[in-house]
């Protein structure tokens, strides 16, 4: 294991890469562990307390400059994976970043983190079914739009999905999929409201301190309608049994694909409801297991 504690260009002879071309920037820890493994960090970066651990072989880090605040992160890269960080991403304090197995971690431009935020494409470690002693938690890549805020304690888990200009609420769990510019909250999350914009500017911090509406503020290019073509839910659980066809629904489309796995049916698929008054109509009774998922 090589531990570097200054963030500058760097090369071995396991082919790990630091591309960087900025200052010097002192009391930072990098692990390298593995071989091929690339970390590539724009000049203009601005660093709170950074942690980066590459663990196995070819994980790549890309991190993007920023201009509104600092970063801070400890951030786990495991075989062949990868974290990618767009540009002005910031956070309040130090966030936990974890992409392995393959899997991708994506956050767009402008993404504001808030405190104790957690974004894991894995559970760091394996769950395996007694009976097939076949894994049940396989890891998946995450993906956050650009100008998404995430508030505090929010925790974002494999197969999340942001869309551009939302917001996830406070203590709020993601594990599916999220449109663009809505609110998210809950655990899980789901939307409580739609067509929404949000700006940087703090309520206390920034001029003027009262805005109540968007003359206050300056508008970012994020100002849309939420797209009924991105549905963060309800899901629904398709069952086909002889000549009957019935309908479970779910929140999200991970906790409708975790129940058709642990039902093992091959006639179950998976569909977003776009129209939840007509699906309802198809609706079967469920029982208190499935009614505590819906």
């Amino acid at each position: 294991m090589v531990i570097l504690n200054t963030l500058a260009p760097y090369s071995d002879e396991n082919g790990n890469q630091i591309i960087y071309g900025g200052r010097e920037v002192p009391n930072v820890r990098i692990e390298f562990t593995g071989s091929g493994n690339r970390f590539e960090i724009a000049s203009e970066v601005r660093l709170g307390k950074l942690n980066v651990a590459f663990d196995c072989d070819n994980g790549t880090l890309q991190m993007a400059g920023n201009r509104f605040g600092v970063f801070s992160a400890f951030i786990r890269i495991g075989q062949d994976s990868l974290v990618s960080l767009g540009q002005d991403l910031t956070t309040t304090n130090t966030c936990v970043i974890s992409a392995v197995e393959g899997t991708s971690v994506l956050i767009g431009n402008d993404v504001m983190l808030a405190s104790d935020n957690e974004i894991r494409a894995d559970d760091g470690h394996a769950i395996f079914d007694v009976a097939t002693e076949q894994r049940v938690n396989w890891s998946k890549d995450i993906a956050i739009g650009n100008h998404v805020w995430v508030a505090k304690r929010a925790v974002l888990l494999s197969g999340a999905q942001v869309g551009d200009g939302s917001v996830v609420g406070f203590g709020s769990l993601v594990t599916g999929r999220i449109p663009n510019n809505c609110v998210a909250a809950g655990i899980p999350a789901r939307v409580t409201r739609r067509d929404v914009a949000w700006e940087r500017p703090h309520l206390s911090r920034a001029r003027p301190f009262y805005k109540p509406d968007a003359s206050t503020v300056t508008k970012s290019p994020y100002w849309s309608t939420t797209a009924d073509g991105v549905h963060g839910g309800p899901f629904a659980a398709v069952v086909e049994s002889g000549d009957e066809v019935f309908v479970v629904q779910f929140p999200s489309e991970s906790e409708a694909r975790l129940w058709a796995e642990q039902h093992g049916d091959a006639n179950i698929r998976i569909s977003p409801l776009m129209k939840p008054g007509t699906a309802a109509k198809h609706m079967a009774p469920m029982d208190e297991e499935q009614a505590s998922r819906a």
